[in-house]
């Protein structure tokens, strides 16, 4: 495996002087944003689409310092009704047809979270039984088979064209796609284009085993975001894992992101890697930094050193 940062960390840094500072950090791969939610501070999508010059200086600009792309990020919500959902769409159509005249083979993305029913204006993600109330199991299938399916079966054919051949879903909560299963029941119904990011930091905070799960996904991981969280004990056992703070709110919140190693020991670390690795995944983790209880110096250095210790290489 190998070590790659998620850059947007670096987003007050240009372009040049991000991949300078990532490699001063022994790190040789980035994973940029290239549309979505992101602000995208150093792939300009538009830009770089409309002009083959801009494509061949950017990429000579990692050529010379012996740099790769491990993935461009559009993490969104394209399934979403109204204006963001056509926004975000085109944004992930964008950044397939950008990957591809990149040779960029591996988008990351989320996979979207439609309303519940026709003519609703809000994302619905519907986490409790669909055996009560009885609304639950029809929304639910509204969301996979009238809007998600025939949305991603589309996309795929779109990335095929375009020579992407992987695109890693990150199971993230409030996301149709949000865990193992989810993930599962996608790509059996619209093919192996699609697998999973596998961030373990948001199974952790859903109360799964990431371990377990990578046993799981045997075949079917991409890529692997290198992110910690903890649980924060006594705040948890009151109120449980279903937390709505803000991110801000990092001391009474029931869990927080935090760097590698400050929520799971290196023994858990080791394990996991281990575990993806049998499983037959030797590609990229991205490190993405998202600890509020320290500085970004401080938290991308405790991070990369952490999984320097452990990543499978």
């Amino acid at each position: 495996m190998k070590l790659a940062i998620c850059t947007d960390v670096y987003g007050n840094l240009s372009y040049t002087e991000m991949l300078d500072k990532v490699q001063s950090l022994g790190v040789n791969a980035v994973e940029m944003t290239a549309g979505g939610w992101a602000s995208c501070p150093h792939v300009k999508t538009a830009e770089l689409l409309a002009d083959a010059g801009k494509r061949k200086a950017f990429m000579a600009e990692l050529d010379k310092r012996g740099m790769e792309i491990a993935a461009l990020n559009c993490s969104g919500n394209p399934l979403s009704p109204g204006e963001m959902g056509e926004r975000h769409t085109q944004s992930t159509y964008d950044t397939i047809t950008l990957a591809g005249l990149l040779g960029v083979k591996k988008v990351v993305m989320m996979s979207g979270c439609p309303a519940g029913a026709p003519g609703d204006k809000t994302p619905n993600w519907i986490t409790s039984t669909v055996s009560w109330p009885d609304y639950m199991g029809p929304a639910l299938e509204y969301q996979w088979n009238e809007v998600a399916i025939p949305w991603w079966k589309k996309f795929v054919e779109h990335c095929k064209a375009n020579n992407v051949d992987q695109i890693a879903i990150e199971e993230f909560p409030c996301m149709l796609v949000y865990n193992p299963s989810t993930l599962l029941r996608l790509r059996s119904a619209v093919g192996p284009v699609v697998g999973i990011n596998l961030d373990p930091s948001h199974l952790m905070v859903m109360g799964a085993d990431p371990i377990a799960s990578a046993r799981a996904l045997k075949g079917a991981i991409f890529h692997i975001h290198g992110k910690d969280a903890r649980i924060e004990r006594g705040l948890a056992d009151i109120d449980g894992l279903l937390e709505t703070k803000s991110v801000t709110e990092s001391d009474t919140r029931t869990w927080n992101y935090v760097a590698v190693g400050c929520g799971h020991g290196m023994q858990w670390w080791k394990e996991f890697f281990s575990v993806v690795r049998m499983g037959g995944y030797n590609g990229h983790v991205s490190l993405e930094m998202e600890d509020l209880t320290m500085s970004v110096e401080a938290g991308v250095l405790t991070s990369i050193d952490a999984l320097k210790q452990t990543i499978s290489q």
